[in-house]
């Protein structure tokens, strides 16, 4: 410790002695002003030199970058002015090999710029701080930022207390940390001082982005690695004047480094040298020019013509409407029938100048193209990426001028509104554009504008640190307006502005429209509220945690609709919430009693968990946690329940990832789901972005789909069932679904469209597909193709433009973008002839008899530039590191087609077309270059990795030499060889080049990949070394030769004629092939064994891949059982065997062997029996030989046998596959496939039946054969191990539960109780569906796959969600068994037991009255009050959709299109099933067939009852007086608790129940009663409320209490019952 505590002391001592030092020399008897001094009256003269250079950090690669050298004069003008000017300037270009290369003087460059370069300037410097900046108007801002680089240098905040400090230092690159350090040279009388700054911490930074508003900061990425850092440090040599100080050296030396991916995979740098050398002092001043000096602001860069400069090429613009002229022949010439590879640098160089052009150029050239349709939309397609207010005026006038239609203008101002810079001028236009009449008259237009204006105020928010609210105030305002009148499609639209808008001031009006407690917006409809829910989602971007405690406020609240609480949900998660929220979240959703909700939840924490990405990392971990608390039964819900899907992929070294996400919302069950939301999101370079989300709702879809429309039209029906629910307690109907789809489209998180579909959209769609000159245009179209169409199709895109541009030390602007370009294009020609032709004014039917040919030729091409650009950026000189892809592809094709229907016969040839060398290429090069804009001819462009570096090594050469070397070699393996292949095993450069070949020899082609890549990995082994390079992939092919196929063919021919086009005649003799064949075959086997062993390894591979499901009952995701002994507890009984005789389906037909004796009877149809069609797949070659396949098929009726042959063209190929099927009952059908030289090699037999297993209907397959292929035998024996047999059968065990049963000789594998998503057609397997008619038959099928079934047996219900209990029905009177509780009312069930104990059901639908009950052994049906006898059905309505017919031992009513599939009745049980459009809107004993079985028991009024007795007695349907028709002689009454009982606060209480209880009528007494538990309310005693209160309110009082309370069943009544 000692020793420790010495050091220590040691070392503060010489601290002190340092800083003593220091301050003994500054604070002498002579002290110094530390402030830089230029004294009046002189000059002082500088040397200058700023180095620019980037690339990759290692000498020996290409570097670009540039030099300015010239010395500098400094003299003051007046106090604190001072005057710089530069004499001799001279600049220089570099692209070369550093440090190999040597610079290159820009002289013309620096000829043009030399007046502006050599014209003095004025500075304010005060204490050593540079302040306002003076300079004549004709100095350029690129040059003036070249003086600032200079002044930059003289920025010295010295302080005379300290040594060592830090502080916020303004210089070029705005406001940054900047450390400073001072010591001297005593020996020299110097002052050395130091100081550096930390381009990373700046209080403002001078920066501007572009392209990158959309994107979301990725802030835990970059805190472990920076994709962008910078430092800069200056040294200065300083000597003690009379005055102050003087600067006799400065070196400056600043690094930028740069990578799209991780720090630890290398970084391309910027690296910038300054160096100002004191030379000497003159006596004479600085001379201003005589012109005005404007202050031009301050040290501080200034941004300027770089913003609409590409980095990508360099332009000098002297007349920018000749040069579009040119530009724009030159995209319409050379891009006609193809793309040519450099068209979309060709289209930037086009917005490139556009950018250039004013308000006036754009409307000349408008007005010479606008009526030549190729250069119009080129010029369309350009104006609106310009980005700047004169595009958009210039779109804004030709719109309002009629100059552009509907569709170009939706086009353009999309375009434009989302490339413009959004500044004031900018958001002026768009808010103008907004309130004009004729956009206001167009419903897509208005739409697009108003979310280009709520996208314009995301954008100016994103670049500006301040956003005031007045921006969105007005959309602010007008969704006020909307909301007082109740106009819905105009709330939706604004709320989308303002989620568009993302604005925190706009989180109070959206507020106010969710259905938060206490506000008038609850009763607005849902679609509002998922509008407003959904326009937090940008809001939460700036206030996460606002936007978190309102969207947990809305998940909590139970009352909200489901669909509006998973929508909280989404957004909650979107905020990444912490560990605390998404716990509390957690413990919401254990004792959540909405299915939908809960699954939804679950799913989406558990995806979560899941996740890579590090922006999710802790919303990763969180879930992590909260799934443990949850129950992993959730996990376990089927489809029909709302899921959430979070998949991502995400490559920390490389910063890179993707994601997707998928929100399947369904709130009731149903087959189709309420909402679909699927996002795809990017990582790139620390930050995210979602780049495209479809969101669908079909709300009411289905049902306005399938059910009868006249249902809404009967207000009999509807007056009738209101007054049969009348007599229900506090009855709440459900809100009806209007029939809607929507559809929205967001890129980058802003919304671009959205549609509504209803039925009033539907309907004016039909009517203008009805118009007369809809219908014209359709036939002069037609009539347009049968004389022949050549169309032309070209269309460019700019899909990215993302830059980042900030400056360097030296003043010059440092540049980071990235480019995509694209343009596809397409030459369509088309003709068309009809034979006979058609008449003048023909009609569809026409078609049906007119043989029609069609030859078709395409050529689609696309070619697609990326352009990566690191380095200086100027309108008059680029230098910097540019890697550039390129995709360029061409697919020509050609067909031809023939369609006859009258003879059955289609056709369709691909014809051969000349095809280009290569079909697709991609070429990838990263290089250096330096240009500027005086010299464009002298731009120099070098390669990143110099040519001697990539020198090829002759595959020849090193063979030889290995080779050499391994036959010199010693026998000793002890004895290492030193030959001199080792050194060209490795080469100096990352070097890589190979072909692949694949032959298609049945189309005659040969297929070429070349890969081949030459990077910088020798330095590094990183991906951007590996990237930085050159790289190309080449897809070509071409003909083989010797092989001419001059086309290629498929033919169809149905009916008689079928078998004039067979080519090759079948038949399946017995004789057997020639012998020379086998001796072929076998040969073939014994010299490729190898072929045959790579298929025995894959397939051995696949069979352990396939019996990994079976190999254990525990590792089963299906929890399969499986056992050697243990065996299915019942057996497979065939309805085949079931079947009567009959003289088609005979007795001998019954087993295995009449398959067997009606194959042998006739084995080759063909021989008597024409084909019922054939089709012909075949290559026509030039010298004639067939090659390909027919396809043959036979039909006997007799035998109800169908025969199917595929067989070889080739002469020599005997090959065929022979497949034969026969229906040997209603119930079995068995099929022999044999295949192999004429079908003998090998076969395999299946045979498919139903029947019974128990009770259940089953279906079976059984699969046998003789002999394999070795690579299927293989597999078989690995995965049935047994030979020759397997089966499979499906057990039907209900509507929507099987058994699988896989069976062989030695094993049994099944799974029980597997759940479907639709209910099966048990039924039409048993043999017992009612339906003989097709078309109905088809109708029930469909409807009855998401049926929901509600039944009756042995008194105890079952409900629509599979729910069971006991039903204490009440004697005599009706029970609300199931009906629509929407207004419309569609149909109604009830049922009643009478006073024997039988049922009795009552359906109401349409206009007609249905009653079902037993009597004696018979089910009587009656119809509005008459009998029906069974003999007489089925019955039908007259007008609507409704049957009744007998099924089994009961009769079953169906009206599926009135919601109503079926209902049944019989002695013993009845059954209710609702269609699935139906499902959550039913009510009654069943429920409401929503899934929710946690929230199954709802009474009438809505409310959760506390047991099943309640929820049967609130059902029941009382009788008002004893003169009644019914039977039913009971109310409800709210009963007082007879017992007294003290409730805290309450001495004295009487309490009243608050849920109806069941009571007999005045003048009845109660025969059978039952205990039910109630909830009481209770009241002080001689409160003013008492029993005479009325029921409902009653019913809505909060419970205090449970008690049990005496119901009434039965009752007996007096004759003064009243």
């Amino acid at each position: 410790m000692g020793a420790v505590a010495l050091a220590l002391i040691l070392a503060f001592v010489g601290i002190f002695s340092q800083q003593h030092c220091v301050y003994s020399f500054i604070r002498g008897d002579q002290p110094y002003n530390l402030v830089p001094d230029f004294a009046a009256g002189k000059t002082y003269v500088y040397k200058y030199e700023a180095l620019l250079l980037g690339g990759l950090p290692e000498e020996g690669l290409a570097k670009a970058g540039l030099k300015v050298s010239s010395k500098v004069l400094i003299s003051a003008a007046a106090q604190n002015i001072y005057m710089l000017k530069l004499v001799e300037p001279e600049l220089y270009e570099y692209s070369g090999v550093w440090p190999k290369d040597p610079l290159n003087p820009a002289t013309k460059l620096t000829l043009a710029l030399a007046a502006q370069l050599m014209t003095p300037i004025k500075f304010e410097y005060a204490n050593g701080v540079v302040g306002k900046i003076f300079a004549p108007q004709g100095v350029s801002a690129t040059v003036l930022n070249v003086y600032r680089g200079i002044l930059n240098i003289l920025q010295l905040n010295i302080k005379k207390t300290q040594n060592v400090y830090e502080l916020q230092e303004a210089g070029t690159q705005g406001v940054c940390k900047t450390i400073y350090g001072i010591t001297e040279d005593e020996k020299a009388e110097h002052i050395l001082l130091t100081k550096t700054r930390d381009l990373n911490h700046c209080q403002e930074k001078i920066t501007k982005d572009m392209g990158v508003a959309y994107t979301k900061k990725c802030g835990k990425c970059q805190q472990d690695s920076k994709n962008l850092r910078g430092a800069t440090a200056y040294n200065y040599i300083l000597k003690p004047v009379a005055s102050g100080i003087l600067i006799l050296e400065a070196a400056v030396n600043e690094l930028i480094q740069f990578s799209p991916f991780s720090e630890m995979n290398g970084a391309a740098q910027m690296e910038t040298k300054q160096s100002l050398v004191f030379l000497e002092s003159k006596g004479a001043n600085i001379v201003p020019i005589e012109a005005e000096y404007l202050h031009r602001g301050s040290l501080k860069y200034e941004f300027s013509t770089e913003l609409l400069q590409t980095p990508i090429q360099l332009i000098k613009i002297i007349n920018a409407q000749a040069q579009v002229v040119e530009i724009l022949n030159h995209l319409v010439i050379y891009n006609v029938e193809t793309v040519h590879e450099n068209a979309p640098l060709k289209f930037l160089e086009l917005v490139q100048v556009l950018r250039a052009a004013n308000l006036e150029d754009l409307g000349m050239l408008w007005s010479q193209y606008r009526a030549k349709p190729v250069h119009r939309q080129w010029m369309l397609d350009a104006i609106p990426l310009i980005g700047t207010p004169t595009a958009l005026t210039f779109i804004k006038d030709k719109f309002l001028a009629d100059d552009l239609t509907i569709v170009e203008g939706a086009q353009a101002f999309i375009t434009s509104i989302h490339m413009v810079t959004a500044n004031t001028e900018a958001m002026m236009l768009v808010k103008a554009l907004a309130v004009n009449s004729k956009i206001l008259k167009s419903p897509v237009l208005r739409e697009i504008v108003l979310l280009g204006y709520g996208t314009m105020i995301s954008k100016h928010c994103a670049e500006e640190d301040i956003c005031p609210p007045e921006l969105i105030k007005p959309i602010q305002d007008l969704l006020v307006e909307a909301v007082a009148k109740d106009e819905t499609q105009d709330i939706i639209l604004f709320l989308k502005v303002l989620g568009n808008a993302g604005h925190p001031s706009s989180l109070k009006s959206v507020t106010k429209i969710l259905p938060i407690h206490g506000t008038a917006a609850a009763s607005l409809p849902t679609r509002v509220h998922v509008g407003a829910i959904m326009a937090l989602r940008n809001i939460a971007k700036k206030e996460p945690r606002l936007i978190q405690e309102l969207a947990l406020q809305l998940y909590m609240d139970k009352a909200l609709h489901p669909e509006l609480r998973m929508l909280s949900c989404i957004v909650l998660f979107e905020t990444r919430p912490p560990m605390g929220l998404v716990t509390t979240l957690a413990n919401i959703v254990r004792t959540e009693e909405n299915l939908q909700v809960a699954s939804f939840t679950y799913s989406h924490m558990k995806s979560l968990t899941r996740s890579s990405a590090v922006i999710h990392a802790s919303v990763a971990a969180a879930c992590n946690v909260a799934i443990k608390i949850l129950s992993p039964k959730l996990d376990r819900l089927s489809l029909r329940f709302s899921k959430a899907i979070h998949m991502d992929i995400y490559n920390s070294p490389l910063m890179l990832g993707v994601a997707a996400n998928a929100f399947y919302i369904n709130d009731a069950a149903t087959i189709l789901p309420k909402s679909i939301v699927a996002k795809a999101s990017a990582y790139f370079a620390g930050a995210a972005a979602d780049v495209l989300e479809v969101g669908v709702r079909t709300e009411g879809l289905q049902e306005a789909l399938l059910k009868n429309t006249a249902v809404t039209d009967s207000a009999d029906r509807i007056t009738k069932m209101k007054r049969v629910i009348k007599a229900l307690t506090d009855w709440k109907s459900l809100p009806n679904s209007k029939p809607l789809a929507s559809v929205y489209v967001k890129f980058f998180g802003q919304e671009i469209a959205f549609a509504n579909i209803d039925k009033a959209w539907i309907d004016q769609a039909i009517a203008l597909a009805s118009e007369p000159s809809v219908q014209a245009f359709g036939r002069n179209a037609l009539k347009t193709l049968l004389t022949g169409a050549s169309l032309h199709f070209a269309k460019p895109l700019l899909a990215t433009e993302v830059r980042r541009i900030m400056p360097t030390a030296a003043g010059l602007p440092m540049e980071l973008s990235l480019y995509t370009a694209a343009v596809a294009a397409a030459a369509v020609q088309v003709k068309a002839t009809t034979t006979p032709n058609l008449p003048e004014n023909f009609h569809v039917a026409h078609f049906l008899k007119t043989k029609i040919e069609l030859e078709t030729e395409i050529r689609p091409s696309i070619a697609v530039n990326t352009y990566a650009v690191m380095g200086i950026n100027t309108a008059v000189l680029q230098a910097a590191i540019l890697s550039r892809a390129k995709l360029h592809s061409i697919l020509p094709a050609k067909f031809a087609a023939r369609l006859d229907i009258n003879e059955g016969n289609f056709k369709i040839e691909a014809i051969p077309v000349p095809v280009p060398e290569q079909i697709a290429a991609v070429h990838v090069e990263t290089l250096a270059v330096a240009r500027n804009v005086e010299d464009l001819a002298a731009a120099k462009i070098t390669p990143i990795i110099p040519a001697k570096v990539l020198q090829p090594i002759s595959r020849e050469l090193l063979t030889s030499k290995i080779a050499s070397a391994t036959d010199s070699m010693p026998i000793s393996s002890e004895i290492i060889s030193q030959d001199p292949a080792a050194a060209i095993i490795k080469p100096k450069a990352a070097h890589f080049q190979k072909k692949y070949t694949v032959k298609a020899a049945g189309i005659g082609l040969k297929t070429y990949f070349r890969v081949a890549t030459e990077n910088a990995a020798f330095l590094r082994n990183t991906a951007l070394y590996r990237l930085a390079g050159k790289h190309s992939v080449v897809f070509s092919w071409k003909a083989i030769e010797g092989e001419v196929i001059e086309r290629l063919e498929m033919e169809i021919q149905v009916g008689p004629k079928a078998a004039e086009k067979l080519i090759k005649q079948i038949n399946l003799r017995e004789e057997k092939f020639p012998e020379e064949t086998l001796v072929l075959r076998k040969l073939k086997k014994i010299l490729a064994p190898a072929l045959r062993n790579n298929t025995v390894i894959s397939s051995s591979s696949s069979s352990k891949i396939s019996l990994k499901p079976f190999a254990s009952s525990s590792s089963s995701h299906f929890s399969a059982h499986f056992s050697k002994r243990v065996t299915y507890p019942h057996n497979f009984h065939k309805n085949h065997k079931k079947q009567a005789t009959s003289s088609r389906f005979s007795s001998s037909r019954s087993s295995a062997a009449s398959f067997e004796a009606i194959y042998t009877q006739n084995k080759f149809l063909g021989s008597n029996t024409a084909p019922s069609f054939a089709i012909i797949f075949r290559a026509v070659r030039a010298d004639a030989k067939l090659q390909g396949y027919q396809l043959a098929a036979y039909w006997e009726k007799n035998t109800a046998r169908i025969q199917v042959i595929l067989a070889a063209l080739a002469a020599n190929d005997y090959w065929k596959l022979c497949a034969d099927g026969v229906q040997l009952s209603k119930h079995k059908v068995t099929a022999k496939i044999a295949w192999g030289a004429e079908c003998k090699e090998y076969n395999t037999m299946i045979t498919a039946e139903t029947g019974l297993v128990g009770p259940s209907p089953a279906a079976r397959v059984r699969v046998s054969w003789d002999i394999l292929p070795s690579a299927l035998k293989r597999w078989s024996q690995r995965v049935i191990t047994a030979p020759k047999q397997v089966s499979i059968t499906a057990v039907a065990t209900s509507d929507r539960t099987l058994d699988i049963i896989w069976k062989t000789p030695r094993r049994t594998v099944y799974k029980q109780g597997w759940r479907l998503p639709i209910a099966l057609p048990r039924d039409e397997i048993s043999g017992l569906n009612v339906f003989t008619d097709i078309t109905d038959k088809v109708q029930y099928l469909f409807s009855k796959a998401g049926a929901a079934e509600c039944s009756f047996t042995r008194d105890t219900l079952t409900t629509f969600n599979n729910r069971r209990y006991k039903n204490e029905m009440p004697s005599s009177c009706y029970q609300v068994l199931a009906k629509d509780c929407t207004d419309e009312m569609k149909f109604m069930v009830l049922l009643k037991k009478n006073h024997i104990e039988q049922n009795h059901i009552n359906v109401k639908i349409a206009d007609i009255d249905i009653d079902l009950y037993p009597k004696n052994t018979d089910v009587i049906l009656n119809v509005n009050g008459m009998e029906i006898p069974t003999t007489n059905l089925p019955y039908q309505h007259p007008t609507a959709k409704i049957q009744i017919r007998p099924k089994g031992e009961g009769i079953s009513i169906y009206a599926p299109s009135h919601g109503l599939h079926e209902v049944y009745f019989d002695k013993n049980s009845w059954k209710v099933h609702v269609v699935d459009w139906m499902k959550g809107q039913t009510c009654g004993l069943c429920g409401k067939a929503d899934g929710e079985v946690r929230q199954e028991y709802r009474t009438p009024s809505g409310r959760l009852a506390n047991n099943t007795i309640s929820y049967v007695h609130s059902w029941v349907l009382p009788a008002e007086s004893c003169w009644d028709t019914v039977e039913c002689r009971m109310k409800f009454e709210s009963v007082q608790l007879e017992k007294q009982v003290n409730i805290p606060g309450i001495q004295e209480s009487k309490c009243f129940s608050v849920e109806p209880v069941l009571r007999c009528l005045p003048g009845c007494f109660p025969v059978k009663t039952t205990n039910i538990s109630v909830g009481f309310h209770c009241l002080l005693t001689d409160s003013a409320e008492n029993q005479q209160e009325s029921l409902s309110s009653r019913y809505s009082k909060s419970v205090d209490l449970r008690e049990t309370a005496e119901a009434h069943l039965a009752c007996s009544c007096t004759a003064q019952c009243t």
